[in-house]
C-alpha cells in the first residue's frame, strides 16, 4: 500500500478564524475553500488537514485518516482490517469534502473514526444530497443525516464521517457496512 500522507479533519466553530490561524501556522493559503470548509494539502509537513464549520460539542476532531495512492490501496487496507477482525465500512465513488473518493472506515475503542481513502476527482459539493437536501443513502432517522442540523448533544462527527459503533444509528453517508 502506497501511503501518501496522514489526514486530520477538524470541526471548527469559526472557519474564517481557523483558516487565518492555520495560514499563519503553515505559511500558506488553503488549497481548497468552499462555504464552511477549508483544506490545507501540505507537502511539508506531509499532511492533509481539512476543517468544516460545525456546532460546538466538546469534540473538535471530526475524524482521522490516511490518504493512499489508489483504490487498490483502499481495498488492501480493507482486507488488512478484516483479517485483523475489525468492523469496516466502505464507500465507493462518494462525494465527500468536495472530492470524489473511495474509502474504508474503522473505529478505535474510544469511538475515533479512521478512514483510509483515495481522492479520485474534485467535486462541487461537500456531500451528495437528494432534492430534499438529505444526504444520499443516509438513514433518514440518523441524527447526523437529518434534514436539519441536530442539537449539539446529538451531533456525532464531521459531515462525511459517522460513528460505526453498534449503539449509533448513523453510518457513513453511502455504501453498506461490513460487520
Amino acid at each position: 500500500m502506497q501511503i501518501i500522507k496522514p489526514h486530520l479533519s477538524l470541526n471548527v466553530h469559526d472557519i474564517e478564524a481557523s483558516v487565518t490561524f492555520y495560514e499563519k501556522v503553515f505559511g500558506v493559503s488553503p488549497t481548497k475553500r468552499r462555504p464552511g470548509y477549508a483544506k490545507f494539502d501540505l507537502v511539508e509537513p506531509a499532511l492533509n488537514l481539512t476543517m468544516q464549520q460545525a456546532p460546538r460539542t466538546g469534540v473538535n476532531a471530526s475524524h482521522f485518516g490516511v490518504q493512499v495512492a489508489s483504490s487498490g490501496d483502499v481495498l488492501e487496507a480493507k482486507q488488512h482490517f478484516e483479517r485483523a477482525g475489525l468492523a469496516t465500512f466502505t464507500e465507493d465513488d462518494v462525494s465527500c469534502c468536495y472530492a470524489v473518493q473511495d474509502k474504508v472506515w474503522v473505529e478505535d475503542p474510544d469511538g475515533n473514526a479512521w478512514e483510509v481513502f483515495v481522492v479520485k476527482a474534485d467535486a462541487d459539493v461537500m456531500t451528495e444530497r437528494d432534492a430534499t437536501g438529505k444526504a444520499v443513502t443516509a438513514p433518514s432517522d440518523a441524527p447526523c443525516c437529518a434534514e436539519h442540523e441536530p442539537p449539539a448533544s446529538e451531533w456525532v462527527a464531521g459531515f462525511c464521517c459517522r460513528r460505526l459503533s453498534a449503539e449509533h444509528a448513523c453510518f457513513p453517508q453511502s455504501g453498506t457496512t461490513n460487520r
